[in-house]
């Protein structure tokens, strides 16, 4: 099918369509649209739900309501479409989108395959459109900073990187009918929960080579793992253990880079600041070198940017000013995905797997998982009648 060409965008405020009324559209985009309003003009609200849509738009003050993507993209003609629906709707939105002229803003996770993510690719024009996916992490002044002395070996080379993505899920948060399945959810807590320390993982240390990974479904009642374990290699040859859970009660967001001359830190919940991080010199560098110790230790940026959707959202509205490919989009945006393909293809077989092995074809190119492995058997075959008490 052929792109419509990108409508032009003006000097005056960008005409933005929302896809999905629900909690993350309510509780981060619109406080999102709303701050950067002197940009950008909310013109309408989709959702299969119309009740919800009235409610969401009469709070917001949005002029279109909507029940479809279809209906939105037609009454409106919107320049930038933001999908905030179930992961299992994004394809189609997404791509809605992108053939109707307009540039994408999507959540997390972008799409269910690689395949998916190919045919958005495919949709896209040079110069614009282009459809951008929502990892606000890496859109920090701390994430820049550290991005930067990585760049240019302020801190030697990266040797060593941990990824924890350690949080809390209670069994009654799968009672959302789409959560915790393969075909609505695409995967467990390594595709909607850890992908963001995951992504800013790699926005720091780059492009990853191999992955070798463990993943189980311990506790919650899911198709997919509730925790998974990763050592993952780097093209720098830096080597980083990754780990997501839903079944942490203390919950945390840790991510910790060890180079040569320091070890950086970060930790947060659900989102940082320059707070949250800390530098440490090397014992060598404290004690021998005063010029490197300061390099090191003075890591503040003249800004405190926190990481935020509104940030990542300024910087998508320049790269559509500009008619660039935005940043989380194309070969970075694809790049965690792999990685989470990557990581589910060596769980259920067992096996290292490379980069360059991936295929564009087979089981785990059109999805995540393969229906012949089964997570939770252990917990499952544990919990039935005929393996307790003789019975």
């Amino acid at each position: 099918m052929s792109v419509a060409p990108s409508p032009s965008v003006s000097a005056e405020r960008v005409r933005v369509g929302l896809v999905g009324a629900g909690g993350i559209a309510v509780v981060a985009h619109l406080p999102t649209l709303k701050a950067l309003q002197d940009r950008i003009e909310v013109v309408g609200i989709a959702d299969l739900d119309a009740d919800r849509v009235a409610k969401v738009a009469d709070e917001w003050g949005i002029p279109g309501r909507y029940e479809s993507v279809d209906g939105l993209i037609e009454g409106e003609k919107p320049e930038l479409l933001i999908v905030c629906t179930p992961p299992s709707a994004h394809r189609d939105a997404v791509l809605k989108g992108l053939r109707s002229g307009a540039w994408v803003w999507c959540e997390k996770p972008p799409v269910l395959s690689l395949a998916e993510y190919d045919e958005i690719q495919a949709a896209e024009s040079e110069g614009g459109p282009y459809a951008s996916f929502v990892v606000q992490h890496r859109f920090g002044s701390g994430a820049a900073t550290l991005k930067k002395q990585v760049q240019e070996g302020t801190l030697g080379r990266p040797l060593v990187a941990l990824c924890n993505t350690l949080w809390f899920r209670p069994h009654s948060y799968y009672e959302v009918p789409w959560r915790g399945r393969w075909d609505t959810e695409g995967g467990g807590p390594a595709m909607g929960h850890g992908i963001h320390q995951m992504d800013l993982l790699f926005e720091i240390l780059g492009d990853w080579t191999e992955v070798t990974a463990k993943a189980e479904a311990l506790d919650r009642e899911v198709e997919t793992e509730d925790v998974s374990f990763a050592i993952v290699r780097f093209e720098n040859g830096a080597i980083a253990s990754v780990v997501n859970s839903v079944l942490s009660p203390r919950e945390t967001s840790y991510l910790r880079f060890d180079f040569q001359d320091a070890t950086v830190e970060l930790e947060h919940l659900y989102g940082y600041d320059n707070s949250s991080w800390t530098w440490t010199p090397a014992p060598h560098v404290a004690a021998d070198d005063v010029e490197r110790r300061r390099a090191v230790e003075s890591w503040s940026p003249e800004e405190n940017i926190p990481s935020s959707h509104k940030q990542q959202l300024s910087e998508l509205l320049d790269a559509m000013a500009a008619g660039e490919r935005p940043r989380a989009s194309g070969h970075d945006g694809r790049r965690t995905l792999e990685f989470i393909s990557a990581l589910y293809q060596s769980a259920e077989t067992n096996r290292t797997i490379r980069r360059e092995d991936l295929a564009a074809e087979g089981i785990y190119y059109t999805g995540m998982h393969d229906a012949n492995f089964i997570y939770g058997s252990s917990r499952l075959a544990e919990a039935s009648p005929s393996s307790t008490d003789g019975r």
